[in-house]
């Protein structure tokens, strides 16, 4: 396969074919972020696209999984991306699933009409990353877009019949907005509901705003103890019915070993909060 600069891909798409559809970020100015450093957002020719996908159907002989990189593929022309779709759906009958990530920019300027086209096919799940459900965490890590609009693209994602897939980070609120950080984030992600919530943990990179920020004392890291005390709390105040959550990103201390659903209250049939009553998490994986 043919790919520029680095490619980046979420865990679970590990053995998925990955055919660069754009270039980059089309956002690419968050604090934390050191991805797509080297390279300018650019749409990738279409028929360069649609040659990779020629040139992994005579090296593959089976091809379950598609994942459609860079960081930003919704912002191709819709037509563009109905092609791509019917070119995978043309050369692998077997692809049982077609995935990218989508920023909130991008599922803005697709019509609920496109997004249900793009659902019909096969492009059945989308990864945004909410990061923060704190205003205040996000204007400083210059995310771009407020909680309740990424909350809302995160629905209209679902309401087109799309799976949902999103990420947040412990320690990205710093000691003094641990608590806000951990309690929005749980608010953030029951009122998307996702089908996959993913945990990371806050990692410096070098060449960031936020690495030159914790060099010069102007942010503090959390330490372990407190990256655990926020997942908890986190935790607490999370009832999303039917989430599977998962902390399998290199970056956790519990690496892969934790993950599990969450049944919500009564039997996973309501979203209301009770005093006195927790969502009740049961474990899909936990100590191997």
């Amino acid at each position: 396969m043919r790919y520029k600069g680095s490619v980046y891909r979420p865990p679970s798409e590990a053995y998925s074919l990955i055919v660069q559809v754009t270039y980059g970020c089309s956002h690419n100015t968050c604090a934390f972020c050191s991805m797509y450093k080297e390279k300018h957002f650019a749409i990738r020719p279409l028929e360069e696209v649609l040659e990779d996908f020629r040139i992994a159907r005579g090296v593959y002989r089976r091809v379950d999984r598609v994942f459609l990189a860079d960081g930003d593929a919704l912002v191709r022309k819709a037509n563009e991306l109905y092609t791509i779709l019917d070119t995978i759906r043309e050369l692998f009958p077997e692809c049982e699933r077609v995935t990218s990530y989508a920023s909130p920019a991008s599922i803005r300027i697709r019509t609920e009409e496109e997004l249900r086209t793009l659902r019909d096919k096969g492009l059945t799940m989308v990864y945004m990353g909410l990061e923060s459900g704190c205003d205040d965490v996000l204007k400083r890590m210059r995310k771009g877009h407020m909680s309740a609009e990424i909350v809302e693209m995160g629905r209209k994602v679902r309401r087109c019949g799309m799976a949902l897939s999103v990420t947040a980070i412990t320690g990205l609120g710093g000691p003094e907005l641990l608590e806000r950080h951990a309690i929005e984030t749980a608010e953030a992600f029951n009122a998307m509901n996702p089908e996959y919530i993913g945990m990371l943990t806050l990692m410096v990179e070098p060449e960031t705003p936020l690495y030159d920020w914790v060099r010069d004392g102007s942010f503090q890291l959390l330490t372990q103890p407190q990256v655990l005390e926020e997942t908890r709390l986190l935790m607490e105040h999370l009832d999303s019915p039917g989430s599977v959550f998962r902390m399998n990103h290199a970056s956790n201390y519990l690496r892969s070993e934790l993950m599990g659903s969450f049944r919500g209250l009564h039997g996973g049939k309501s979203h209301s909060k009770k005093k006195n009553k927790k969502p009740s998490w049961q474990p899909l994986v936990a100590g191997k």
